[in-house]
Formats: structure tokens, C-alpha cells, sequence
């Protein structure tokens, strides 16, 4: 890092579109960043049936209904959960290290992304572009990290709206496929809705929301600007009922926390605008009028 700041040339994943737009919001590049972060993350499996709210030890498994970590219980997938908040916080902040080192003030256009890794486990990464502020005291503060592009970023610090941090929402939910549900679902039930899954999918983006809600409070900020809801859905043997599946979803909310920072300019309404009919008889009218 100290060789690239000290060459005084730099690099990033910006487009000629987002540099130009940086550049108008008194901002310029410092160079690219990146953070990666190696787990060893578990499957969403195991010897409970969490949804259906019974055990291989209990036989028959209860009442189904979809179940979240924000609920708790036991076979939640909450630890897995935690898992996948540590391994992007720990590439986001690795990121943000090497943006300090550069000098830079914040990352804009950061990229998450999950795969696996050929050694095993799951990769988790976060790409970016550092940026400062020339003509900005560069304090002891953290540096920023955005999602947005060079242009949104250029707009929200143009309209007296600053970046406060990246926030997650990830909420694993599970649900077993009962009796009722597993009629819906049969070939030849005709069009019509599988309530069990829309709770499913309602359940789990609501916890993953409810998520995201903390991490605006935790970073101080205002508000969220979402970028992305992503949703995976698999499906799993039961392990408590022979024959029957449970399903599971995976929903991540990524978005960007902004606070406000200049009061006079979010209220600033611009200049009156004059409009004249185009309508021949009206503006006649309204001639002979006067």
C-alpha cells in the first residue's frame, strides 16, 4: 500500500461515467481496495426439523410454520447466520484497512461477493475504490464504505447526504412441508397459491429487514438506500418425517446508511419555474384579460 501511495498513480473499478461524477462531488480516486475473508461455513442441515417443530427423537413432527433466527428455538439456523456476518464484516473492514492506508476518506461502488473456495468452505470478498476529499481535513474517523455508484454517490453528496457504512440483512428461514402444503404444491392442484411458502418467503425477508434496521442504528445513521435483496432457495430431506422435504431460504439485504449533513441544502427547493399554457384559446383568453 505504501509503494502504490507513494508512486502517485492509482487504479479502480470505476467507469468514465462514475470517475467524471466523482470528481464533480470534490472527490478523486486513490486507488482500488480489497478484503477477503476464507470460512468454513456449515450447510443449512443438521438432525432437527426446526419448522416443524419436532426431533428424530420425537417421531412425528408438530404444527409447521416457517421459523427465522429472530424467532430463536432450537435447529434455528442463527449460528450460521452470525457466520455470514462475521466473514463479509471481516472482508468489508480488511477493505477499509487498505483504503486508510491509501489515504482515502471512504470506498465507493463496493462489490460483495460469495463463492467457494476450491480448498473448501466459502470465499467472501469486497472490491472497491477508494476516494478522498483534497480539500478535506483527513481526521482519526474510519473511512466510509458505499455501494452506490460514482453517480449515486455524487447525487446523495450533492443533496446534503453522506455515506455512513455498508449494512447487512441476512436471515436464514426454514419450513417443513406439511400435509397442507404438500397438497398445494402436487401436480394438478391447479393455480393457486402455496401459503406455506409465501410464509416462508414473507418470514424470512422480514427477520432479514429487521436485520438491516439494526445496522442502520449500530452505524448511526438516518436511513438506508437498498441496492440489492437477494434470495436462494433449497431444499433439504426432512430429517424427522420419512418422505417429506423442508425448504429453505436464504435472504440477504445490502444497502448503503446515509446521515445527513447539511440540513439547508436537503430542504433547498431551487429556483420557481414560470409555466405558460401551450393551449392557444387559454393563453387568448388570458390576454384579453389583462
Amino acid at each position: 500500500m505504501a509503494k502504490i501511495r507513494s508512486s502517485g498513480t492509482w487504479g479502480s473499478s470505476l467507469t468514465s461515467g462514475e470517475f467524471a461524477a466523482i470528481r464533480s462531488a470534490g472527490f478523486e480516486p486513490v486507488g482500488q481496495v480489497l478484503g477477503a475473508a476464507v470460512y468454513a461455513a456449515g450447510a443449512a442441515s443438521g438432525s432437527y426439523c426446526p419448522a416443524a417443530g419436532g426431533s428424530p427423537a420425537a417421531g412425528m413432527p408438530g404444527p409447521s410454520a416457517a421459523q427465522v433466527p429472530g424467532q430463536g428455538g432450537p435447529g434455528s439456523f442463527g449460528p450460521l447466520v452470525e457466520a455470514m456476518y462475521q466473514a463479509r464484516r471481516t472482508a468489508i473492514d480488511r477493505m477499509t484497512v487498505e483504503c486508510a492506508r491509501l489515504g482515502g476518506h471512504g470506498v465507493v461502488g463496493v462489490r460483495l461477493s460469495r463463492g467457494s473456495f476450491p480448498l473448501g468452505g466459502l470465499e467472501f470478498t469486497a472490491i472497491g475504490t477508494a476516494v478522498r476529499a483534497p480539500d478535506a481535513a483527513y481526521g482519526r474517523r474510519e473511512p466510509f464504505t458505499s455501494d452506490l455508484s460514482g453517480q449515486d454517490f455524487a447525487k446523495l453528496i450533492m443533496a446534503g447526504w453522506v455515506p455512513a457504512g455498508l449494512a447487512l440483512g441476512i436471515s436464514i428461514g426454514s419450513r417443513h412441508d406439511d400435509r397442507t402444503t404438500a397438497r398445494q404444491a402436487r401436480w394438478g392442484s391447479g393455480n393457486a397459491e402455496i401459503a406455506g411458502w409465501t410464509e416462508l418467503v414473507s418470514e424470512s425477508r422480514h427477520d432479514a429487514r429487521r436485520q438491516l434496521e439494526r445496522e442502520v442504528r449500530r452505524l448511526g445513521a438516518e436511513g438506508v438506500v437498498i441496492a440489492a435483496m437477494q434470495l436462494r432457495v433449497s431444499q433439504r430431506d426432512c430429517p424427522v418425517t420419512v418422505g417429506r422435504r423442508d425448504h429453505i431460504v436464504e435472504t440477504t439485504l445490502i444497502g448503503t446508511a446515509i446521515a445527513g449533513f447539511s440540513p439547508a441544502g436537503r430542504c433547498h427547493a431551487g429556483p420557481a419555474l414560470a409555466v405558460m399554457s401551450l393551449d392557444a384559446q387559454r393563453h387568448q383568453a388570458a390576454s384579453g384579460r389583462i
